[in-house]
């Protein structure tokens, strides 16, 4: 390809350049029938005639085609970035299908990508915002730095009242102080935008919402809140297992065998898994325990569950007043965690059912590419990645032709 001819003025002093031929540029293009494609650009070039201009030969450029000094070209870019945000390729089988190495596609997206990322427009709007830690590496610090990494997503609804979840950043570190630091860069009006903030139970990072985030209202995760009520179940089973026999749970166990009947909803339990329930438990009287404490669970999946939020928030309270005395360890501790947790807890109910689902849906597309790349070496290239396909970078539109 070359373009038409054209009178061409210097970029520096605008004097009308004199022609000085075409040099041929080769640039990867997007792959043409299963092949890789070259694209062969014949650039015209020019001679400044202004004797004092510095500029004295220059070369015909245009970002349409190629970023200056680009290997790959701009459409062929667009198309590495749709392929890994749409369709989760892998950096490595888009080189092999481009026919070049992986240091040239990345080499050629990454600062495409770095300077999505460090445009500040894209956290505006942000009303409800989510934060989840997860691990990017297994090997010592010493090596990659922090193994846990803080994400922040943005959990805000749409006009039809969907959330679709939006990674905003990954930070080095799992504490109070990385939250607080991440939001005091955001300024003062994105943190006075931001109306709840969901959380697991952690106190570092209810700690910085209360620092930073005062007018948000901060809600409980309804997940982890139901996770930590089964957790207790499988601790009074386990203890009671070990009182009566003196071991671990075994195959003819009755208790053991009904663990998984445990994790269920009643309401989504079969007859015959009712059946098994109830003669595990009337096996021996020691086992009521263990029917009490699933009771007390199934409590706080109704709370949540309830079609009505005003009726749901009764339930909840009643929770939270009732579970700190019940004679069964384990549920007496639930409850002086939700009763710590009270007004995070009840939140949920006041918030059209605000949660960190959203936070955890991103934390599976990042373990999903963190698989398909075979781990990361370079955090930054990591968080650029995740960015990417957790929806915090967007691309612009192809222009129109």
């Amino acid at each position: 390809m070359e373009s038409a001819p054209t009178v061409m003025g210097c970029p520096t002093c605008g004097v009308v350049a004199e022609s000085r031929g075409r040099r041929t540029t080769t640039l990867v293009d997007i792959p043409c029938f299963a092949r890789p494609t070259r694209l062969r650009w014949r650039k015209r070039t020019w001679r400044c005639l202004e004797p004092a201009c510095p500029t004295r030969v220059f070369t015909e450029q245009d970002e349409q085609i190629a970023r200056p000094r680009g290997l790959l070209t701009t459409r062929a870019c667009r198309w590495v970035i749709e392929q890994v945000r749409r369709e989760h390729a892998s950096i490595h089988g888009l080189a092999r299908q481009l026919g070049v190495a992986w240091k040239t596609v990345w080499g050629s997206i990454q600062p495409i990508l770095a300077t999505l990322a460090d445009d500040e427009a894209r956290f505006a709007g942000v009303t409800t915002l989510g934060v989840d830690e997860h691990l990017w590496h297994h090997v010592s610090p010493r090596k990659r730095g922090p193994k846990e990494l803080t994400g922040m997503v943005d959990l805000t609804r749409d006009k039809d009242g969907r959330v679709r979840a939006r990674l905003l950043d990954l930070v080095p570190g799992r504490s109070g102080n990385v939250y607080k630091t991440w939001l005091d860069q955001r300024g003062t009006a994105f943190k006075a935008g931001v109306e709840v903030a969901t959380l697991d139970p952690f106190h570092g990072y209810k700690n910085a919402i209360d620092d930073k985030l005062a007018d948000a209202t901060a809600v409980l995760d309804a997940f982890h809140v139901v996770a930590l009520a089964g957790r207790a179940v499988d601790e009074v089973r386990r203890r009671v297992q070990q009182e009566i026999h003196g071991h671990r749970g075994r195959a003819d166990d009755p208790l053991y065998g009904i663990r998984n009947i445990l994790r269920c909803a009643a309401e989504r339990l079969t007859e015959k898994q009712q059946a098994r329930l109830a003669a595990a438990i009337a096996a021996d009287e020691r086992h009521d325990a263990v029917h009490i404490a699933w009771q007390c669970a199934q409590r706080v999946r109704a709370a949540y569950a309830h079609p009505d939020p005003a009726r749901g928030r009764q339930l909840a309270e009643q929770v939270v007043a009732s579970f700190p005395t019940c004679p069964i360890p384990e549920i007496a501790k639930l409850g002086r965690t939700l009763k710590q947790w009270r007004d995070a807890f009840l939140a949920y109910f006041d918030t059209g059912r605000a949660s960190n689902g959203g936070t955890e849906s991103i934390n599976g597309l990042i373990e999903l590419h963190r698989r398909i790349a075979r781990g990361f070496r370079n955090r930054d290239n990591y968080r650029l990645r995740m960015l990417l396909i957790g929806g915090g970078l967007t691309p612009p539109p192809p222009p129109e032709v």
